[in-house]
């Protein structure tokens, strides 16, 4: 497919301690296509990179870039095989993803604290320092660290909260809170630079993300192609995209055809925000009509709930959802009802469902039948040895459990045969009546 961008990496294979010109072992494998290339350009202006293992013959580890449309969909947009993660993988994965994929300024890159990636990172080469783009933790993987020092649920979710807080007296609410609990909470939370992990210090770059969740949908989907081999991974990528496409794409032209301006789940949240039982009163403050001042009340005008600042100029409010998911909260739309102004003119560009629909209109094309392939000059390319898994026994696990792989606390165990609790499978009664020809 034209635009399609490759990057192989090999490794010598030495017999005898002579170098055999004519093979090389399989290392590294970076790819991406066209369609994936242009899309990015209409989705939110940030990355979830996420790492998961393969299972087939040899091992190794699948490297994906996921990216997100403003109307929830996810967008893989490039994948690497590497052999581990670690800080060269990494690395290779992206330079290349800056180099073919993603070069515009100041993206957001979401990830969990891996060392690996905090060294491709901050590699002057790879491109991905401030202001041209900048990091941010994922708060799940955060929360875990946080358990494994500090066990409670009401503390991790203190955390949490204090995490996804907009604003900075909301986030000072939760702070305090663990202060109280213990101090030692907020000493380990200090250990981090607050605009890696808090949203109301983030610079609005988020756009309500706070999480890899994007990457661990698409680990799901691609679980069962991770046992094939390097050609059918690759081949399963490609037509699970231009599916992807078509399906998007038949959606999104059906809901700008029937003159829906943006997306559904947009719109939904604002008319939650305008049936909601409250009442706002609104003060003008600038002839230019952009500086305002919101008193929301209940619905009988007897409890006041709050003041708020709103600046229509600037996309920001005191309450701190207008500038963080980039569309108006209730109090900016209250302000446009006031000022007789469209609300839609302050949703960013990117929710609007003629950008979403310009991400899909790229069309991948039928793939080449191998018959037909062009013929191939180079060395033989063989799996690495050193790769192949054991094969015989049990595979070791690679994977290190943290606090969120453990079930809840006190649940009872269940038979995996007649799903009932107290009991498993090796004491289930309906296995005897069925060794016994009952059933």
């Amino acid at each position: 497919m034209p635009g399609t961008v490759t990057v192989l990496k090999t490794s010598l294979v030495r017999l005898g301690g002579e170098v055999d010109e004519l093979t090389v072992y399989f290392h590294r494998l970076f790819w991406t296509f066209s369609p994936c290339i242009k899309a990015f350009r209409h989705c939110k202006p940030l990355l979830s990179i996420d790492g998961t293992h393969l299972y087939g013959k040899y091992g190794g580890t699948l490297l994906l870039a996921i990216a997100q449309d403003g109307n929830s969909n996810i967008l893989p947009i490039a994948f690497a095989l590497v052999e581990r993660e670690n800080a060269e993988s990494w690395t290779f994965f992206l330079s290349n993803l800056r180099s073919h994929v993603t070069p515009q300024e100041g993206l957001l890159v979401i990830s969990d604290r891996h060392n690996g990636i905090k060294a491709a990172l901050e590699a002057p080469e790879t491109e991905w320092l401030p202001p041209r783009a900048f990091r941010a933790y994922c708060i799940r993987h955060v929360a875990a660290n946080f358990a494994l020092t500090f066990k409670g649920k009401d503390a991790r979710r203190t955390l949490v909260n204090a995490a996804y807080a907009k604003t900075e007296a909301e986030f000072y609410y939760w702070f305090d809170i663990m202060q109280t609990e213990n101090p030692a909470m907020c000493d380990w939370a200090n250990r981090m630079k607050y605009d890696k992990w808090t949203q109301h210090e983030d610079g609005d770059r988020r756009f309500g993300h706070m999480t890899t969740n994007i990457s661990e949908c698409v680990n799901s989907v691609l679980k069962g192609t991770r046992n094939l081999p390097v050609t059918s991974l690759v081949k399963s990528t490609y037509e699970r995209l231009a599916e992807l496409f078509v399906f998007c794409g038949q959606t999104e032209e059906a809901q700008l055809g029937s003159g829906h301006e943006f997306c559904q789940a947009l719109v939904k949240a604002i008319d939650w925000n305008i049936r909601d039982s409250r009442c706002f009163t609104v003060t003008l403050y600038d002839r230019h009509q952009s500086e305002y001042t919101v008193a929301e009340t209940t619905l009988t005008g007897n409890f006041l709930l709050g003041s708020y600042r709103v600046f229509l100029k600037d996309h920001t409010c005191d309450c701190g959802h207008f500038q963080a998911l980039h569309y108006p909260c209730c109090h900016a739309i209250a302000c446009c009802a006031y000022s007789r102004l469209n609300w839609a003119s302050y949703v960013h560009e990117v929710y609007r469902m003629s950008e979403v629909f310009n991400i899909y209109k790229q069309n991948f094309l039928p793939p080449i039948p191998e018959g037909l392939w062009p013929p191939y000059a180079g060395p033989t390319i063989i799996p690495d040895p050193n790769m192949r898994r054991a094969r015989e026994g049990r595979l070791n696990a690679t994977r290190i459990r943290g606090s969120m792989d453990q079930s809840v606390a006190n649940q009872p165990k269940c038979c995996g045969l007649c799903c009932q609790p107290g009991h498993t499978r090796k004491n289930c009664d309906q296995r005897r009546h069925t060794a016994r020809g009952d059933a």
